[in-house]
């Protein structure tokens, strides 16, 4: 199989559509399909770790066990002798800038070496004609070590000598806003913690690179960011961007940053090296190792309020684990402070934030970063100031809400829609489910299950709420571009534009903006490389926006050229004309005619970009007009605990989100169950544990996901349209925030079952266990 084979198997993950059947409705507004469902699963599907090139090599990569020591030496003299090894890669052999990292933060070595920094740390990495010869030569390069006590515990990162030439502190940021000396009648306190959660990609992170005859390289990878790894990769092996060329693969799904730079770029130096194809495909293990996790976080708040329960001021306290690197944590420590208070009014604001780095393994983009965790902390406070004051917890918060035309603490005033009241009241007001009965039959509907040591006496039944928000594309002055080429001949449409899918829908999306503006049913989304114009990288709905909007503003170009001949024969503007059903009619009725008809051979094409309104740092006081836009969504909670032995069920939860306007109901209900269902794992289950900076059990035995039996009834109760008049079709992101008020929603819950405070995510039995049992 010659190189262009990988080339071939990588095009073949592109959106090769089929005309939609007359009877199947598309366009905006429409459940349109996902054009790979069916061969996503039936199995077919071609993923990065299904790919193959003539004169394949294997790749292994040695990662440290120590999380903190000094490298005395490196010793490849074994691994090279073994038969089939044709390469072996250190730090000295990384031709170009051996620093790398994401968020702007290039403090990241390509392999270690003279300190290794954390658990799973790259060293060295092999090429050989086989896995196993891969892997053992991996094992036998020879590392002396000076184990360092590592430093784990974020608050002592302050004290630390430094673990990275850059210091230990990445960032802070301090808040202020109003006035200091405010003071309400009410104060409550609360000490929050969130821990590491694993982004737990499905399937296996690999790769293939392939180097070019002009000494470049091509890395087949499922990336969701290929022209920013393109440019880290360029960088680190001396090259300059259009040397390597990187191929986005069937990616299958995404929660965060997909890859783990740690193998994509020794994979490229491996193949530059020998010459030849150079594959490699991680284990669970290397997976858990490698890629970055959400911020284990600390929080303290103090909030103070009236006699009637409103908000006079916030004092807060956020610092955020970042690990060995510094990644995104900057962007995510931004979002904590920003949305320290919640979609709530409040009048004084005083935020310290915090990203540190320590010997823990690096954090880095999981959906709602940072906006997650001060959720759990400003709702739990909520549910405080209630309990002190008698009153009802939902009441409260309405009493709170943010609306159009408010003011964050940031100073920016909200001037995208933000209904969070109707949000509110929507879940407040939805029926309660029916309370399980004490039957054997109904047994399973017990904490536990039906074997469960639980006993029906001791479950009680809790209700909670959770509001959260979140920014949508970058932030602090990022510049958010996206660019976009449609082209029609002989009746099919493609779209061109570097938008990698993630399971966020995109093409699907691009497919029915094209068939809208245009009347044209067959549409295909070509794939994607590095060679088209970038779009930036797959989060925080940027595609939605920023790449969906290219796409729009390309198609109504191609709709001007296709309509202007008409309109001059008719004496008439493209404006009097409209385009429905594959027909073309005028505004009087004079001109009827098919699109296929007016297309008639034609071949039209255009190019289009989208960039939304700028925005600025936050400043010395945490003062900017920092966010493009943003989203809400307000959840209702019910849960059963065992209050006896802490066992916890979610019942179910009802979800009300602000999402701009429908365009793919389908897609934007599994958007959003899936995001509740991320956030049920970080309430109850998922926690990546590490003891002295060690990851404990790095797989999915060790590390519980939630299944789905674990997932509740979830119950989309209320979808606001209201349109955002900044964004392409109104429309606003969806995945990320019911993740971040989910499990605030489930923590609040199980505090009104047991009485207790819940002050931990995940919630450990032992804090569900009821005051007095």
């Amino acid at each position: 199989m010659s190189n262009d084979a990988a080339t071939a198997e990588a095009e073949g993950t592109a959106e090769t559509v089929a005309p939609v059947p007359e009877s199947i409705p598309h366009g905006l507004g429409a459940s349109l399909p996902p054009a790979d469902a069916r061969a996503k699963t039936e199995g077919t599907f071609p993923y990065a770790a299904d790919l193959w090139a003539e004169g394949l090599l294997w790749a292994a990569v040695l990662r440290s066990p120590h999380p903190h020591a000094r490298i005395v030496s490196i010793d490849t003299t074994h691994a090279r002798e073994m038969p089939g090894v044709r390469a072996v890669v250190t730090h000295e052999d990384v031709p170009g800038t051996p620093l790398h990292g994401r968020g702007g933060h290039a403090d990241r070595p390509v392999f270690a070496a003279d300190v290794v920094r954390h658990h799973g740390e790259p060293l060295a990495a092999v090429a050989a004609d086989h896995p196993d010869t891969a892997r053992m030569a991996a094992a036998a390069v020879i590392v002396e070590y000076e184990v360092l006590d590592p430093v784990t515990d974020p608050e002592q990162a302050f004290e630390a000598e430094p673990l990275h030439p850059d210091g230990n502190l990445i960032r802070h940021i301090p808040l202020r806003h109003g006035d200091p000396e405010a003071a309400g009648e009410v104060v409550v306190e609360g000490l929050y913690r969130i821990g590491r959660q694993d982004p737990a990609p499905i399937g296996a992170e690999a790769g293939l690179a392939v180097p070019r005859p002009d000494g470049g390289v091509e890395l087949y990878l499922a990336s969701t960011d290929p022209h920013g790894d393109r440019d880290i990769a360029a960088a680190c092996y001396g090259l300059s961007p259009e040397q390597v060329k990187i191929v986005v693969t069937g990616v299958p799904g995404a929660t965060a940053d997909r890859e783990d730079q740690g193998f994509q770029l020794p994979l490229g130096l491996l193949a530059l090296k020998t010459g030849c194809p150079v594959k490699l495909t991680a284990t669970r293990e290397e997976s858990f190792l490698g890629h970055t996790h959400r911020h284990p976080t600390l929080l303290r708040y103090r909030h103070h309020a009236d006699a009637e329960g409103r908000v006079v001021k916030v004092e807060a306290q956020i610092l955020l684990d970042a690990g060995a690197y510094a990644d995104t944590s900057s962007d995510a420590l931004a979002a904590a402070v920003a949305f320290a208070c919640g979609p709530y009014v409040v009048p004084n604001a005083f935020i310290e934030g915090w990203a540190v780095r320590t010997n823990n393994p690096p954090s880095g983009h999981v959906r709602g970063e940072g906006a997650m965790q001060v959720c759990a902390a400003y709702e739990a406070q909520m549910d405080k100031i209630a309990k002190k004051l008698g009153l009802d917890p939902a009441e409260v918060r309405l009493r709170n809400v943010l609306a159009t035309g408010d003011v964050l603490p940031t100073g920016q005033t909200v001037t995208c829609p933000a209904p969070v009241a109707e949000l509110l009241q929507a879940v407040r007001d939805f029926p309660l489910p029916a309370l399980p009965k004490d039957t054997p039959e109904d047994e399973w509907l017990l904490p536990g299950g039906p074997e469960g040591a639980g006993e029906p006496g001791a479950v009680r039944r809790g209700v909670g709420y959770g509001i959260g928000m979140v920014h949508m594309l970058g932030a602090e002055g990022a510049d958010e571009v996206s660019t976009a080429t449609v082209k029609v001949q002989n009746g099919v449409a493609t779209v061109l534009c570097a938008a990698v899918e993630t399971g966020q829908g995109f093409t699907t999306l691009a497919r029915q903006i094209v068939q809208e503006t245009l009347g044209v049913d067959e549409v295909h989304v070509a794939p994607v490389d590095t060679d088209q114009p970038p779009a930036g990288a797959g989060c925080r709905g940027r595609h939605t926006w920023v790449s969906g909007g290219a796409v729009e503003r390309a198609a109504k170009m191609v709709r001007t050229q296709l309509l202007q001949p008409l309109a001059h024969q008719f004496g008439m503007s493209t404006e009097l004309l409209q385009i429905a059903d594959g027909k073309i009619t005028s505004y009087d009725g004079v001109l009827s005619t098919t699109v296929a008809e007016a297309l008639d051979g034609k071949e039209l094409w255009a190019t289009a970009q989208c960039r939304p309104h700028p925005t600025e740092p936050l400043d010395e006081a945490g003062q900017g007009d920092a966010f493009v836009g943003m989203a809400f969504c307000a959840i209702r909670a019910v849960v059963d605990v065992d209050i006896e032995i802490g066992s916890v069920r979610v019942v179910e939860l009802a979800v009300a989100q602000d999402v701009g306007r429908v365009l793919n109901p389908a897609q934007l209900t599994a958007r959003i169950e899936a995001g509740v269902t991320q956030g049920v794992g970080i309430a109850l289950t998922e926690n990546l544990r590490t003891p002295r900076g060690l990851i404990r059990h790095p797989d999915l035995t060790g590390y519980a996901l939630p299944t789905a039996l674990d997932t509740p009834d979830i119950r989309i109760v209320k979808l606001v349209e209201e349109r955002d008049v900044v964004a392409p079709f109104g429309a606003k992101a969806v995945s990320a925030v019911p993740v971040v008020a989910s499990p605030a929603a489930v923590a609040s819950a199980v505090r009104a079952a047991t009485g207790r405070p819940v002050n931990r995510l995940p919630i450990r039995p032992q804090a569900a266990v009821a005051t007095g049992t």
